[in-house]
């Protein structure tokens, strides 16, 4: 009962945190955009605002804004918050469910860090509290007064913090922790700067007062960091179901580099497109172009056994056809040893209820079949089984590389 009631419980989560995120980001993507559309008109004093004329649904929408608020409290007022509350605290509660409750399978590397499952949830959610401070304090500083250069160095605490998390959980718990980072950032903005903000300035105009610009100054600010970092943190919130990205710890701080520089140049394009003022940016799409190659190759070439170590030609690491060619005894051994435990029709592996992704590895024609994705999973990547918590060897990976490579 219980394999199946986490099992249940991620589906759902997941479903909430992805149904909520699509909301937060679209209402993030479209605000942005409207800023950049904005248009002065004759009843907006210049540098106070503007509107902006949009067609969508067979309809036509006259959107006005203004840069500190306007002359008299509106009847109505909708909110943006809930779909930012609700992305983060789904997602806190998903990374509980599956990386903390299950810390052992997914999160502890006992070859990076000997942790019990209490000491690996408070290191996470700690760095995640910690994270928020320091960033927060930094927008404060001297140094939030220059975008430029705030940029640069908020760029580096997430490369930092990437590597800080390498040096104590599993690679994909790194990359999932610094994504929620991020995140945390994001989410911490919308929660304690922009929503006290504007509820300040609404109740200035209820006080018949004047509002500070400056809050609304700040608020646009943290909603614009908010904006550059949302592909970065789709990406390496998706990067748990990608063992390339993660196998190897050492290189993760450069592909986290790598993905933030390649996710905010794509926002910038779509942030600037529309403005009246700015040419569109198509030189964005090289760099993050070239950014993206950049990790594929660092991501390719860090593979912890390495082509050349396996003998492996460079024409064995492009997708071949699913082999069927039986495995030797000796790697049918290996990997009901070492896989079959969980992969098998009937897991014997406590917690896991059902087969990971439907890959069933308990028969020799089963194995067979399974070759390509056993070769990335177990050798290339080193992905499975995963922390190695069956101790699969060196020797063992290698007769698996063998069997592959003569069965091409």
């Amino acid at each position: 009962m219980i394999p199946y009631i986490l099992e249940w419980g991620s589906l759902l989560l997941r479903w909430l945190h992805v149904v909520s995120a699509m909301a937060w980001i679209g209402a993030s993507f479209f605000f942005m955009h409207l800023d950049a559309s904005l248009r002065s008109t004759k009843d907006i004093p210049a540098g106070q605002g503007g509107s902006s004329w949009q067609v969508h649904g067979g309809g036509f929408y006259e959107m006005r804004k203004y840069l500190v608020a306007p002359e008299f409290m509106p009847e109505e007022l909708t909110w943006h918050k809930w779909q930012a509350y609700t992305t983060w605290l789904s997602g806190f509660v998903l990374l509980a469910w599956i990386y903390y409750a299950q810390s052992h399978l997914y999160l502890i590397n006992p070859d990076v860090m000997q942790l019990n499952a209490w000491q690996a949830s408070a290191l996470g959610v700690g760095a995640l509290g910690l994270g928020w401070v320091i960033y927060d304090q930094l927008c404060k500083s001297p140094l939030g007064k220059n975008e430029n250069v705030l940029g640069l160095v908020g760029l580096v605490a997430i490369v930092a913090a990437s590597f800080g998390f390498t040096q104590v959980f599993s690679g994909r718990g790194a990359l999932i922790h610094t994504g929620a980072l991020m995140a945390t950032w994001m989410a911490g903005n919308v929660f304690l700067i922009i929503i006290p903000n504007q509820r300040k300035v609404v109740a200035s105009l209820m006080a018949g007062e004047t509002p500070d610009p400056a809050l609304g100054k700040q608020a646009k600010q943290r909603s614009t960091h908010n904006n550059y970092l949302t592909l970065p943190v789709v990406l390496l919130m998706l990067a748990n179901h990608y063992p390339v990205l993660y196998a190897n710890s050492a290189v993760i701080p450069p592909i986290v580099f790598l993905i933030t520089i390649s996710g905010s140049l794509i926002r910038h394009f779509y942030n600037v497109r529309h403005s009246d003022h700015a040419k569109s940016p198509w030189w964005t799409w090289a760099a993050a172009a070239v950014a993206l190659w950049f990790t594929f190759w660092v991501a390719m070439a860090s593979s912890p056994t390495g082509r050349e170590q396996l003998g492996l030609s460079a024409a064995a690491s492009v997708p071949a056809k699913e082999s069927h060619v039986p495995a030797p005894a000796k790697v049918i051994e290996i990997v009901t040893s070492r896989c079959s435990m969980c992969h098998a029709a009937e897991p014997v592996w406590e917690g896991i209820q059902i087969a990971p992704k439907a890959v069933f590895l308990d028969t020799p024609a089963n194995i067979a079949r399974q070759a390509d994705a056993i070769n990335l999973q177990a050798v290339l990547s080193r992905a499975m089984p995963p922390n190695n918590i069956t101790a699969m060897t060196d020797d063992e990976r290698t007769a698996i590389a063998i069997w592959v490579k003569n069965s091409k």
